[in-house]
């Protein structure tokens, strides 16, 4: 087969242009591969061998030999799922139909330039040379390419097809790199990509708490992609740290390999994570072996979770419990019988060096003529009539078919979207005039247009489709290395790791089918054992964050990487370890001081509304009719009031209360002071009136006038507060200045002028009517009810005189205390000193409640 250069050659004859489109055969490269005809041709690229010997590159158009070495027998197995899968879809009258398949696989060889120039040679074909129609029009040499399981080879194919929107569907490259869309348009795979293959290992660190590891990757795309995004994750997703990074060469490096393992023998991390492949691998266990490294928990990457190689008595010892992520698990129904059908002369591309390269590994023999050196040795020929069921052979064993699967997955993802495409009703296609697809004139990028919208599901159940990057939908089985006691080796199914709805991810591990080398228990990984409750993390100079030690913590915060403080609403237990809710504090029902301050808000609004009652039922009686009694019954209405305001400073301030308890204390006290300041006008008024020509006084004090003023005064007060509420409202507040394990509730006044401004009126309100009734003292007696007003209003300015410091000077709910204490003297001692009198001669000198009493007195007089 070969490999071609296509250059376009016009031609001009005899003065007319006349266009021959060819693409001529620039090299040929003999490369081992494996063919069969058909209508449509797919492409796939495989590692059948794990290196290669490529000459070095000449000048001239001789073709060049490519030796490839080490057989590979599962990697020729994937090659024959590809070859199985088009031999089953022949068979199946719904798909394709009058239409039959063929194929062309390669090998790349595990090395870079063998595989490129496979996908080269499946890209242009293998004819001398390839005309094309006067419009450059014309079928690809295949449809599609399904490979190459190398990330960096597909990179380098896929950056040269994806200009032609040729698809390729990759069974086995995950590099993150590859859901680039814009770079690789045309690029698909039935693998999760590296990023969802990080993620699967961080959860699994996650869950076994390990934190401290050390991770070793491949010197390739893949490696360096998956290694930057497993270190730029494994902090931010678990709080882990990387005790070394290591780079494995490629090839033999004895000098290289031995530093990277004593690296790892001197390290503390317990854990090793390996993104490799195979052949990398093959080497640096050869050198662990050397140095006898023991005790490590290994955790492998799905590039060689699976690969029997390693599955030996003398790799166990130190491979043994190992766990990684592998490929998800299929069942190919058929593929067994399929595979035991190859012969070297048979019906499967008889004569083909890759079938008789098989054929020489599995039986030992070398066909005619044999190398002298064979024969000399005494090896044995091959017949070909060999039976593949009398030897025991990976090859053969299908119960865990994995990259299998992946590859089965990709030849019915382009064979249904060729179905698809050959399906479509002229006139309703989707291209341009809604026309369809022309097989004999096919554009790569229109089959690629039903390969994005592809979506099956297998004979094993599993949904087949793409996202928006090419990417299938990820799954990934967890699998442990189990050293049986007989002395097999298995490498067991214990868990799944997958993409859920609303792109969550669910890890299930079912740890009791683990089996772990240490001991028979899980192994610890960690550069520092976590701080004790109490302590914060110091980190030590020098070192990575996972290294530190404990100091304790200061009151009011807890451990963590640092020492957190609190929420505001919360603080520290007595041990340090965990926030508590702070506890709760303010002036409450249920507390002896609330108690006795609502008990003495309610004696005080009940002993309001005794005297009211009496002086309702002696509402005619001499005693409540001097100095109208209207006045004397809206005081004992206002002291209700100011009793009842004291209880909205009592519970857990509220919005409205702190809005209400401002306002009604000062209306109530305004109305109340404002009727003791009429009244105390009204006597001044009544004894000037009794004097010669004094008459004149009492038109501007009659009950008109009185309702008139305490009603204008109480205006004043009502106005103050609606906008001091307005403009300032006083709202609850969560104060913990205070304490700092309490939070304080409390009512913030909003705006201190507004509640100055009330207090102010109040008291100024208050002076005047201290001052008018000082005055008034020394009136006869039966006008003397300023005696009282005096005493009542000297009682009322010492209260809120020692107020104002108390006030200031109480912390929390004792502010809240001391205010309510103040309404409450204040409210006793005016209803005491007004209406005590008059109560003690209502009810025990009635005698006295006599009109001609009260004037007896003056006329004595």
């Amino acid at each position: 087969c070969s490999v071609r250069i296509n250059l376009c050659v016009h031609l001009i004859v005899n003065g007319s242009s006349s266009i021959d489109l060819s693409c001529k055969l620039g090299r040929q490269f003999h490369l081992n591969g494996l063919h069969m005809s058909g209508d449509v041709i797919l492409g796939g690229l495989f590692e059948v061998h794990f290196t290669s010997v490529f000459p070095e590159l000449t000048f001239t158009s001789e073709p060049t030999k490519i030796t490839c070495q080490g057989f590979d027998p599962l990697g020729f197995r994937h090659a024959m799922t590809m070859a199985f899968a088009i031999h089953e879809i022949n068979e199946n009258p719904n798909l394709l139909p009058n239409l039959t398949l063929g194929y062309s696989l390669y090998d790349n060889c595990a090395t870079l330039v063998v595989g490129f120039s496979a996908a080269m040679s499946l890209f242009n074909g293998q004819d001398e040379e390839f005309l094309l129609q006067e419009d450059c029009s014309g079928r690809p040499p295949v449809l599609g390419i399904v490979g190459d399981p190398f990330s960096t080879f597909t990179i380098a194919a896929s950056d040269v097809i994806s200009l032609f929107r040729l698809p390729m569907v990759s069974y086995y490259a995950t590099c993150l790199c590859l859901s680039d869309r814009k770079r690789f348009p045309s690029f698909f795979r039935t693998i999760p990509s590296d990023a969802f293959q990080v993620h699967a290992m961080l959860q699994i660190l996650k869950r076994f708490g390990w934190t401290w590891v050390g991770l070793l990757f491949s010197d390739d795309d893949y490696g360096h992609h998956v290694a930057q995004s497993f270190q730029s994750e494994l902090h931010h997703s678990i709080g882990g740290c990387l005790a070394y990074l290591e780079m494995l060469p490629w090839g033999e490096n004895p000098v290289e390999l031995k530093r990277i393992v004593g690296l790892m023998k001197k390290s503390t991390a317990r854990v090793v994570i390996v993104f490799a492949h195979q052949i990398h691998m093959i080497h640096l266990l050869e050198e662990v072996v050397n140095q006898n490294v023991t005790g490590l928990q290994w955790m492998a990457s799905e590039a060689w979770t699976s690969a029997n190689v390693f599955e030996t008595h003398r790799f166990m010892p130190y491979l043994g419990g190992t766990l990684g992520i592998a490929i998800r698990r299929g069942e190919i129904p058929g593929l067994r019988d399929f595979l035991l059908q190859i012969r070297p002369h048979g019906t499967i591309d008889s004569e083909n060096s890759m079938v008789k390269q098989f054929w020489e590994h599995t039986f030992q023999c070398r066909f005619a003529p044999p190398p002298v050196e064979w024969m000399e040795a005494g090896g044995a020929l091959c017949t070909g009539e060999e039976d593949l069921q009398t030897v025991e052979t990976a090859f053969l064993d299908v119960s865990n078919l994995r990259p299998e699967y992946n590859i089965y997955k990709a030849v019915y993802a382009l064979v249904y979207a060729l179905d698809e495409m050959l399906r479509c009703e002229p006139g309703r296609g989707p291209f341009s005039e809604h026309s369809c697809a022309s097989l004999q004139q096919l554009e790569p990028w229109q089959l690629m247009y039903y390969l994005e919208k592809v979506n099956f599901t297998t004979s094993f159940g599993d949904q087949v489709s793409f996202d928006k990057n090419g990417d299938a939908l990820p799954i990934y089985d967890v699998m442990n290395w189990v050293w049986l006691p007989d002395g097999k080796i298995e490498v067991q199914n214990v868990g799944f790791f997958k993409k859920t709805t609303l792109n969550g991810e669910e890890l299930v591990i079912d740890q009791d089918k683990i089996f772990w080398n240490f001991n028979k228990q899980l192994p610890q990984s960690v550069c520092s054992e976590s701080c004790p409750p109490g302590t914060r993390i110091v980190r030590r100079k020098g070192q990575p964050l996972c290294c530190f030690d404990c100091v304790p913590c200061s009151e009011g915060k807890i451990n963590s990487v640092e020492c957190l403080t609190c929420p505001e609403d919360f603080w520290s237990s007595r041990q340090n370890d965990h926030c508590v809710p702070k506890k709760i504090e303010f002036l409450s029902y249920h507390e002896p001081l609330g108690i006795c301050l609502t008990a003495a808000s309610l004696l005080g609004t009940f002993i309001c509304s005794i005297v009211f009652a009496i002086f309702t039922y002696h509402r005619s009686t001499p005693v409540v009719r001097a100095n109208n009694s209207e006045l004397s019954f809206l005081i004992l209405v206002s002291l209700k009031l100011c009793f009842l305001c004291s209880l909205l400073f009592i519970g857990q301030p509220q919005l409205w209360t702190c809005q209400l308890r401002h306002a009604v204390f000062g209306i109530s006290f305004v109305l109340c002071v404002s009727c003791i300041l009429v009244k105390t006008m009204v006597v001044l008024a009544v004894f000037k009136s009794s004097k010669p020509g004094g008459g004149a006084n009492l038109k501007w004090f009659g009950s008109v006038q009185q309702r008139g003023t305490v009603l204008g005064l109480t205006c004043v007060q009502a106005i103050v507060c609606t906008v001091w509420i307005i403009s300032a409202s006083p709202t609850p507040y969560a104060n913990t200045r205070y304490h700092n394990d309490k939070i304080i509730y409390e009512c913030v006044v909003g705006s201190t002028t507004g509640f100055a401004v009330l207090l102010g009126y109040i008291s100024l309100l208050a002076i005047i009517s201290f001052l008018l009734a000082f005055l008034a003292r020394n009136l006869p007696d039966n006008f003397n009810e300023a005696k009282f007003i005096t005493f009542s209003m000297l009682i009322f300015c010492a209260v809120w005189v020692a107020f104002v410091p108390a006030y200031v000077n109480s912390p929390g709910k004792y502010a809240d205390a001391v205010e309510v204490f103040a309404i409450l003297a204040s409210s006793f001692g005016l209803l005491v000193a007004l209406f005590g009198p008059k109560c003690y001669i209502i009810l025990l000198k009635p005698e006295k409640n006599t009109r001609k009493a009260i004037m007896g007195r003056d006329i004595k007089r």
